[in-house]
């Protein structure tokens, strides 16, 4: 930190705020926005989805990776704000205003934080939440960086698109992309300096600190009839579990799908002497949507198929590649 740098220890909680209000845009569904105690949002759908996540400093994200690279205020932002809509995309609903909380040391910058705030309003004009703003939030003093961000939405008259919902015969589909996150986080803990990266390599680094959920594709998916869904946070396999276990069916991917997801991640996986289809399978934070429609249903333009829902016939439920198991696990936040 530059000498003399203004922290958020020079100033009142009531300065810092000072600070943050200007640069969060208000939401036409937000009546009453920061500075009461409590926001005021319309329910235009009469129903409310909502959901809520956190990133810790040096659990979800560093300050300093191996590779030389510095989180930035504007990639944490980004990022909470991108994974938080994604989760009402994944519901097949529009998100409509979001409140955040903001834990940090008192010798944080204060530029930091205007920069985090800058990353909130980037991250939701830049990935077209249209109508969605920070409503309010609240800020803390901690050991390290932790935010919070809850985030509600409208249904648009739809009924909500569940995990539980797919049926054998169902085609599986994607959108997004995989991979690219996982990738992105290997290189940042890598010994390969970041001068040293290709222009495609950096931008697998945006893909783990500022990722691009495919937000039109869920209301669109709902529209079409998608009988399940979820947002893929943590890797294809787990997830992919998590809705074969929650309908009661087998997921059968295609390999063909998921070779050409994993070719445009082959020269970082040749420089780091790694399996891109590891990264394909095992890694999240892409925050692409997979689903299952019905069979004969035109899928969305967002959606790519990459495999089939089957019948358990006795066996158990889960996650298959061609009809072989496969070793790959995914993220769990509290493994070792």
């Amino acid at each position: 930190m530059p000498e003399n740098e203004l922290t958020v220890a020079d100033l009142s909680e009531g300065g810092l705020l000072a600070r943050i209000f200007p640069r969060l845009a208000s939401g036409a569904d937000v009546l009453l926005g920061p500075g009461d105690d409590a926001a005021v949002v319309a329910v235009p759908d009469g129903r409310v989805v909502m959901s809520i996540d956190t990133q810790t400093q040096d659990q979800d994200f560093r300050l300093q990776w191996n590779n030389g690279y510095r989180t930035t205020g504007y990639d944490v932002g980004w990022k909470s704000v991108a994974q938080n809509l994604s989760d009402i995309n994944a519901m097949g609903g529009t998100a409509s205003s979001l409140v955040v909380s903001l834990t940090m040391p008192p010798q944080t910058p204060v530029s930091w934080v205007e920069d985090f705030a800058d990353g909130l309003t980037a991250g939701i004009a830049g990935l077209g939440a249209a109508g969605c703003s920070v409503a309010g939030g609240d800020l803390g003093r901690g050991r390290e960086i932790a935010v919070t961000v809850a985030v509600v939405g409208t249904l648009n008259g739809l009924a909500p698109v569940l995990r539980s919902g797919a049926r054998a015969g169902d085609i599986l589909a994607l959108a997004g992309t995989l991979g690219r996150a996982a990738a992105g986080l290997a290189l940042l803990e890598s010994s390969v300096p970041l001068e040293a990266l290709t222009p495609e390599q950096r931008e697998l680094l945006d893909s783990q600190c500022r990722p691009t959920p495919p937000l039109a594709a869920g209301p669109l998916a709902a529209a079409a009839g998608a009988t399940a869904m979820m947002d893929v946070s943590d890797g294809l396999m787990r997830d992919g579990g998590r809705l074969a276990q929650a309908s009661g069916v087998l997921l059968d991917l295609d390999p063909v799908a998921l070779k050409m997801q994993a070719q445009a991640l082959e020269p970082a996986a040749a420089l780091l002497g790694a399996d891109p289809m590891q990264w394909v399978l095992g890694g999240g934070e892409d925050h692409g949507l997979l689903a299952a429609f019905p069979p004969g249903v035109q899928l969305p333009e967002a959606f790519t198929a990459i495999g089939s829902v089957r019948a358990v016939d006795g066996g158990e439920c889960g996650v298959r590649i061609a009809g072989e198991s496969a070793d790959t696990v995914g993220w769990d936040h509290f493994a070792d």
